[in-house]
């Protein structure tokens, strides 16, 4: 849903932010075909070898349109105008500053372009948020330590705590200058996306 969002279609010039293992970009890379292209960014370079490791393993035509480049969130290495389309998975959650994010997200979009962003919800709902502890502390971390990545994963709760809500990631996304910002939930209220046209 975040990529079919973001309004990529055949041959777009496309742009992963926050990207991590590559997840969106590869579904984007089917998207936009071997006439399109996409930029998975990260600022983690283990992210973005892992990403890459997992590209040499599938040998699909658009995948090979997929170029990986290590980079910041907040300062975006792309001129204005650049991209018909952005996802950003599991991202703007954890940067320091959301409003820059999204700043430079809006800078790098072509007018009438969409940025999907997928995350957790905040949501308004203590029945909900109830629901999404119980699964990170009982199902997720659980998971994560079989991996040995309990400690990665013991920040979600208080991530989520201090994220914004769907109605202020609106406020936000308008404030800044899109033209429309939408946010809908997903998954019962656990998982989120913002869509907003600049």
């Amino acid at each position: 849903m975040a990529v079919s969002w973001s309004g990529a279609k055949t041959g777009d010039n496309v742009l992963d932010v926050c990207c991590g293992s590559g997840d969106l970009s590869f579904l984007l890379s089917e998207q936009v075909g071997s006439q399109g292209k996409v930029i998975g960014l990260d600022f983690s370079k283990n992210q973005l070898s892992m990403a890459s490791s997992r590209q040499d393993l599938v040998s699909k035509a658009c995948y090979e349109k997929i170029e990986w480049v290590e980079g910041d969130a907040l300062d975006l290495p792309f001129s204005d105008c650049f991209f018909d389309a952005i996802t950003m998975g599991y991202g703007l959650r954890n940067v320091v500053d959301k409003r820059k994010a999204l700043e430079e997200s809006f800078r790098v979009l072509k007018p009438g372009s969409r940025i999907s962003v997928l995350d957790f919800n905040k949501s308004t709902q203590p029945f909900t948020t109830a629901i999404q502890e119980w699964m990170i502390d009982n199902v997720v971390v659980p998971v994560a330590s079989g991996y040995g990545l309990a400690e990665e994963y013991q920040y979600l709760k208080s991530s989520i705590r201090e994220f914004l809500t769907g109605k202020d990631l609106e406020k936000l996304a308008l404030e800044i200058g899109f033209s429309r910002a939408k946010h809908y939930e997903l998954s019962g209220g656990l998982m989120g996306n913002l869509v907003a046209t600049r």
